[in-house]
């Protein structure tokens, strides 16, 4: 839930936060092991908001055992908001609602340990939770001892109720807050696997939103990004939902590595509002982001073909695949999204998703995916497990909102991949396009003109058109970029930040500005910031 309102600086929680001591990072990417693939389970708010109880959770854990969805990997049963009392005890602890949950979230725990599931909880940062509950405002190490005593092993810290004071910029207090919190569950024996809501709430600001995302990654094990997904009985598209949310997670893929993981909302595969295409593409995208597949359904009774879909093996193995790359766009135009990303066995995955209003066809050259277009190359086909013989391109024919996904495997002698894709600006979603020796920001139109290899395998790099491979991205003397030859052209060195910058060896960023100019490299201004192919080496310290 992402709903802001207000709350205050108090002088315990000042204190509290000076007394934290430093501790090395023992959650996040600091310990890949604390969560070394994506979660996959259920949470109740997306299909229920408020309305969860202690039967809903052992219906849908039964039902989930009988169904498969347990031995698929779907063993996460986390409680959303609601789920506790109006005021905390005398001692200032946490109470569950008695009503709720008469045997007592303890119990619910131990029930879902039993039953081989792990149990999650909700909290807020703020003073209140977005229901109206108690937040954990300077009752951090308090809550967090809490949960644990209870079997917890799973927080979703949601960011409702926070507001800064005495000047400071909101996404600062968020930051406190959230790296308070990394710090408690760092210090913990067994700490929890800490699930940040903080980029949800600035949406609105694209500098903002990013200089939050920046800090995430190092501080929990995933993050919701984004819009709440429409929830069951909202007003609206679901579909549109769910693709609002999927434009923000291909502006986020730098971020995603092995310990941290882009979170673009629950799967909602009984809304009524999606068809069947539509709900299957939801989860076939969301799997191959890498992304956390937690559902909100009512599990019990969801058709026999979506618990088919959701239990795809293929998908699943590649949503879990330890080198947790998220696939990132190759090109985009008026109907098709074509995404790639590589597997640990060496595999190259392509998902296709028909966004436009009616059935088409598009022709993908395998060139675009960093392959040999010289080569021929094994596919799966993960919906229906059949495999076909690919060589130099992939011929596609897709319904509306429906997608494909294939699992590519090199013969013997073609296992070098290059990252290819899209260098796009995440604010205007225009991508950079090779012209003669020009280069510029317009729409994408999934041309070769538009399509990088980034050549080199440290983090820096060159990057180079496929509509003229003897070409480079240079930074021109007179402040623009340009194309010039491969072979001893100067300024042709690029490097990619964290942050999404592309910086030249001058020193000046790239900028949708001008066509396509080089700027002096700054935090707030949007136009510099860069979603590149997936796979290219981060460089650090730009800021």
């Amino acid at each position: 839930m992402t709903r802001s309102s207000a709350s205050w600086v108090t002088p315990a929680r000042m204190a509290s936060l000076l007394m934290i001591p430093f501790l090395p990072a023992q959650a996040s990417v600091g310990d890949v092991g604390l969560l070394p693939t994506p979660p996959m389970g259920f949470n109740n708010w997306a299909r229920f908001e408020c309305d969860l109880n202690e039967t809903l959770f052992t219906d849908t854990a039964q039902s989930m055992v009988s169904r498969g969805l347990l031995d698929a990997g779907y063993n996460r049963l986390n409680l959303d908001d609601c789920w506790m009392q109006t005021e905390r005890s005398a001692n200032g602890s946490l109470q569950w609602n008695t009503t709720l949950f008469p045997h007592g979230i303890p119990w619910l725990a131990n029930y879902a340990r039993e039953h081989g599931f792990h149990l999650g909880i909700y909290e807020d940062a703020g003073n209140a939770t977005c229901g109206g509950y108690p937040g954990s405002l300077n009752h951090e190490q308090q809550d967090a001892d809490t949960f644990a005593s209870w079997g917890i092993d799973y927080l979703k810290l949601d960011g409702c109720n926070i507001y800064a004071e005495n000047g400071q910029p909101l996404r600062d207090e968020y930051k406190d807050l959230y790296t308070q919190w990394h710090k408690i569950l760092s210090g913990m024996s067994q700490p929890l696997i800490f699930s940040e809501s903080a980029p949800a709430y600035f949406c609105t600001n694209e500098t903002d939103w990013m200089r939050v995302m920046d800090w995430i990654p190092e501080n929990g094990e995933l993050a919701r990004h984004s819009d709440d997904v429409l929830v069951y009985s909202g007003e609206g598209s679901a579909w549109e939902s769910i693709m609002t949310n999927y434009d923000y997670q291909v502006q986020v893929a730098r971020y995603q590595q092995p310990g941290y993981y882009n979170d673009p909302d629950f799967l909602i595969p009984d809304h009524p509002g999606l068809t069947d295409d539509e709900k299957k593409s939801h989860f076939a995208l969301w799997a191959s982001f890498g992304a956390p597949l937690i559902i909100s359904a009512y599990i019990p009774d969801l058709p026999e073909e979506v618990i088919t879909f959701l239990k795809n093996k293929d998908f699943i193995d590649v949503d879990q695949d330890p080198l947790a790359q998220q696939a990132a766009l190759v090109t985009r135009d008026a109907n098709f999204d074509v995404l790639t990303r590589s597997l640990a066995n060496g595999d190259r995955l392509l998902t296709v998703l028909n966004r436009g209003k009616k059935t088409s066809k598009t022709t993908i050259p395998i060139s675009q995916l960093g392959l040999d277009s010289s080569c021929k190359y094994r596919a799966r086909n993960l919906w229906t497990g059949a495999v076909e013989t690919i060589k130099e391109s992939v011929e596609i024919t897709l319904d509306t909102h429906a997608t494909i996904a294939y699992r590519i495997t090199p013969p013997r002698g073609c296992t070098k991949t290059t990252p290819t894709g899209m260098i796009f600006n995440t604010a205007s979603s225009r991508c950079l396009t090779a012209s003669s020796d020009k280069v510029t920001f317009s729409t994408c139109d999934a041309k070769n003109s538009q399509v990088w290899s980034v050549l080199g395998s440290g983090s820096k790099f060159t990057l180079s058109p496929l509509s003229d491979s003897s070409k480079c991205l240079s930074a021109s003397k007179d402040g623009s970029a340009s194309l010039v030859s491969c072979k001893g052209g100067s300024g042709t060195s690029w490097s990619h930040f964290m942050t999404g910058h592309l910086k030249s060896a001058s020193g000046d960023c790239l900028a949708d500005s001008n066509g396509a100019s080089l700027e002096t490299c700054d935090q707030s201004v949007a136009g510099q910031i860069m979603g590149l192919p997936s796979g290219v080496k981060l460089a650090s310290g730009l800021f």
